[in-house]
């Protein structure tokens, strides 16, 4: 075990807690309001590095590196678009959001449709955490900290225990952070590590260049540059894993989803002080999004030629920053991976409790107050923790597609949910009873096309067609049972909803940006 990076990885860890503690402190986590949202009291950076923090994950580090290890660089399509659909998240879903004074993302649904639907979905997305989300970060953590720091080895068990052990650890420490210090803790750490985040890729990046070559920076870029270049490309055809053409129909669905409905992500804006304030976050999360290739894909083509017959390919992240840092480093971009895995299993859970409370146990506890609901919320929060620590590593006996399964099968209720939301949006007259049977609709159909009708389409491919039809469907049975009364958003707004007055400058420079990471990736780039 490299001992000295061990200590800096404790000794960073502390520092971040403290300081999230120490901020947090002055507000008294007895109201929902406090303990779920931060008083709504978050500025844009706060927002921002909230966003791309909890967007981050070991998964993605671990899984990410090994894609453009095995394939090309394609899987970078899925973070470079998002950017599009953050931008039109922050334009038009967060207005909205924050004119009703949601909480949750369900709560649109409920003012919308009714509260049927608003229960369905808030069920759907917390079985969704507590199956794939947490699970999956908790195993993940582990993994990528025993690939850096070999926790076997160092106590001689095997490598099953080790992994049930670091699960635990990673979930006691995420656990503190939610329950004791409530959603300002966790902003307040994602701050910090950010900033971390930022540095340590950089530095990731420039000590890997100079082990590749010899001591020289300069000349590992050259050896990036002058073969093995199909590694280089982004632009995926029709046979890669990611053919491109699915930025623009499945992809571009689920991101829109992902950014704008998914509850652990949108919590972050909806806790913004102000429109405009929400908006920068956004815009700031996207410029995240820009660089995060430096961690998430730029390693795994520099080991395409450090480890050219790696075998066991999901340790090339992991194996690359134990052999190219010094030791304190190696502490350093440990603990931010950490950090980042962290702040969504954070996210994630502070999600479910905001969820089952505000969505589920209130409803049926009309009478109940404020301490009641957080109390409420602890327990619930802390025993969602303790079932995911249970069976979480217990994927390591799942196939090497693991990761990719999961990104699948998000498939079944995001764009669904997305779907009737996006209706919700785009019309007045369409009626709860019809947005329930679309929404059953396509959960159905897209689970027939996965597994027991086979069809010659990409998944994505299969998404997107799916979502045509079943807007077809549900705008079909709204004109044979429409709403009574047409839908108008209801204004309970509780924070300013004046927007960011230079936002569509700052959009178009980033979708500028996002075209010319594309453009660099490409064989008319730097990939020819």
């Amino acid at each position: 075990m490299n001992l000295t990076g061990f200590i800096c990885f404790w000794l960073f860890l502390a520092l971040v807690a403290s300081i999230s503690f120490l901020k947090a402190r002055k507000i008294r986590l007895n109201t929902t309001a406090a303990y779920f949202m931060g008083n709504r009291t978050l500025g844009f950076w706060m927002v921002g590095f909230s966003l791309f923090l909890t967007n981050l994950s070991c998964n993605q580090f671990v899984g990410e590196n090994e894609f453009v290890y095995v394939n090309d660089m394609t899987v970078m399509a899925w973070g470079m678009s998002s950017i599009l659909a953050m931008l039109v998240v922050a334009e038009f879903f967060l207005p909205i959001y924050l004119k009703m004074g949601a909480v949750t993302t369900p709560d649109y649904l409920g003012h919308r449709f009714g509260p049927r639907l608003k229960k369905l979905v808030s069920l759907i997305f917390l079985i969704s955490y507590l199956v794939t989300l947490i699970p999956t970060i908790l195993y993940g953590s582990a993994v990528a900290l025993n690939g850096i720091f070999h926790i076997d080895e160092a106590l001689g068990i095997p490598y099953f225990p080790a992994i049930w052990l670091l699960v635990v650890m990673v979930g006691v420490i995420g656990c503190c952070y939610t329950v004791i210090g409530g959603f300002k803790a966790i902003t307040v750490s994602d701050l910090v590590q950010g900033a971390g985040l930022l540095a340590g890729g950089i530095a990731l990046i420039w000590y890997s260049l100079r082990y590749l070559g010899g001591g020289d920076a300069v000349h590992g870029i050259q050896t990036i540059l002058g073969s093995k270049k199909e590694h280089l490309n982004a632009i995926g055809s029709a046979q890669d894993p990611i053919p491109f053409s699915t930025l623009f129909t499945g992809m571009f669905l689920i991101n829109l989803y992902y950014w704008g409905m998914e509850q652990y992500i949108m919590q972050q804006a909806l806790a913004a002080k102000s429109l405009s304030q929400g908006q920068k976050g956004m815009s700031l999360a996207a410029v995240g999004k820009l660089i995060s290739p430096l961690l998430l894909n730029v390693p795994g083509l520099i080991a395409v030629h450090l480890y050219p017959n790696i075998t066991n390919t999901a340790t090339v992240f992991p194996r690359l920053v134990g052999d190219v840092l010094p030791p304190v480093m190696t502490g350093f971009i440990a603990a931010i991976i950490f950090g980042a895995a962290i702040s969504t299993f954070n996210a994630g859970l502070n999600s479910s409790g905001t969820l089952f409370i505000m969505n589920l146990y209130k409803p049926w506890r009309k009478e109940a107050k404020d301490r009641e609901l957080v109390k409420a919320a602890r327990i619930f929060q802390i025993s969602i923790c303790a079932v995911a620590m249970c069976f979480s590593p217990f994927i390591f006996y799942f196939d090497g597609g693991f990761y990719h399964y999961i990104q699948k099968i998000s498939s079944f209720f995001s764009v669904p949910v997305f779907t009737v939301m996006i209706v919700g949006f785009l019309t007045k007259r369409v009626s709860e009873k019809a947005a329930l049977i679309g929404l059953v609709f396509f959960i159905v159909t897209y689970t027939l096309s996965q597994f027991a009708i086979e069809v010659p389409m990409h998944y994505l491919h299969v998404v997107a067609i799916l979502f045509v039809v079943t807007i077809v469907l549900i705008l079909g049975i709204s004109r044979w049972m429409p709403r009574h009364e047409p839908y108008s958003t209801p204004h309970l707004a509780v924070v300013d909803l004046k927007p960011w007055r230079h936002r569509h400058y700052f959009f178009f420079l980033l979708i500028v940006l996002m075209a010319g990471a594309f453009l660099l990736f490409s064989k008319a780039g730097i990939a020819d």
